[in-house]
């Protein structure tokens, strides 16, 4: 039976565990994050998992600490799996296993490297994603690819609701590639890194919008970064309002100044317009304030047609 150490975190990750664990596969050791609880309990713990399990479990700060590969390499792996872990592996890790390190990427690479490619994706207006299980070398999601699974991107499609499909697809395929890569028959496809694009890490501010901006751009950044995430927003201080859900109008009104509020929609919202088109937003959230829905807000500020969101604080 093969030894396999996991670097993982997030549901996606303790998935991926727990299905290894239930096809009785011998992990000797997971490595992990240390739960925050700033980052909220929306997703399963891999820590707890292999806890549970009663797997060695590693939390530290960096795992290219010299002691983290030295308390590692007794263990004579295998197989080295990273599952939605927040650091790049060094070569003191890559070279642990006896037969690959692999990871399950979230994106068809050589696209979308990197960091939160599931919210840049939908950022980008994207119709279409997946996942990717690689080897692993030095650069970023750059190592050879064993295997893909294409997912549609849906245009009322959230982070989560794509996170959820992403989820089981990912889970599967590495189900699916696991009997060969322990045999080490599993493909190995060079990537076009011509064709490679990387993206950052997304951070908080990040989800400031502008009404200037097409209403179509504005609605992919709402979904890309609504709950769980720390959502889309405009303004500053006192004036900033959250955004946390929209979709763009069919119809694109003429004329009104980008920030105009057109309309307001019993029981809907309330239409935005913006740089090109108008966008209904559904739910918003001021400065201060609880969520709600934005018609009611609008009502409760006494906001009129023809009105400028940038001077309601």
């Amino acid at each position: 039976m093969s030894r396999t150490i996991v670097f993982a975190y997030h549901t996606i990750g303790a998935r991926a565990l727990a299905a290894l664990l239930a096809r009785g596969e011998h992990v000797v050791a997971v490595v992990t994050h240390a739960d925050d609880p700033a980052e909220g309990d929306w997703f399963e713990s891999v820590a707890g998992l292999a806890r549970a399990h009663g797997l060695p479990c590693l939390t530290p700060s960096s795992p290219n600490l010299p002691e983290v590969a030295d308390s590692l390499r007794p263990l004579a792996p295998d197989l080295v799996l990273s599952v939605w872990y927040r650091r790049l592996l060094g070569p003191a890790l890559l070279a642990l296993p006896r037969v690959a390190a692999l990871n399950l990427h979230g994106s068809l690479l050589p696209r979308y490297r990197g960091r939160a490619p599931l919210n840049w994706v939908l950022v980008n207006g994207e119709t279409r994603t997946g996942v990717t299980l690689h080897h692993m070398n030095e650069a970023a999601d750059a190592g050879d690819i064993v295997g893909q699974r294409p997912i549609d991107i849906a245009p009322d499609d959230t982070a989560l609701t794509l996170y959820q499909r992403m989820v089981k697809e990912g889970v599967d395929l590495l189900l699916e590639s696991w009997p060969a890569v322990v045999a080490g028959t599993a493909p190995r496809l060079p990537q076009d890194h011509a064709r490679a694009t990387l993206v950052p890490r997304r951070r908080p501010e990040d989800g400031r919008v502008e009404w200037t901006w097409p209403a179509a751009r504005i609605a992919n950044m709402i979904r890309a970064v609504t709950h769980p995430f720390p959502g889309a927003f405009v303004g500053d201080g006192r004036a900033r309002l959250w955004l946390w859900g929209g979709s763009p109008l069919p119809a694109a009104p003429q004329g009104a100044l980008p920030g105009t509020l057109l309309e307001i929609v019993a029981g809907r919202g309330v239409t935005i317009a913006t740089g090109a088109g108008g966008l209904l937003l559904s739910r918003v959230q001021s400065a201060g304030g609880a969520e709600e829905r934005a018609d009611v807000w609008a009502e409760r500020r006494r906001l009129r047609p023809g009105m400028p969101l940038a001077e309601v604080a």
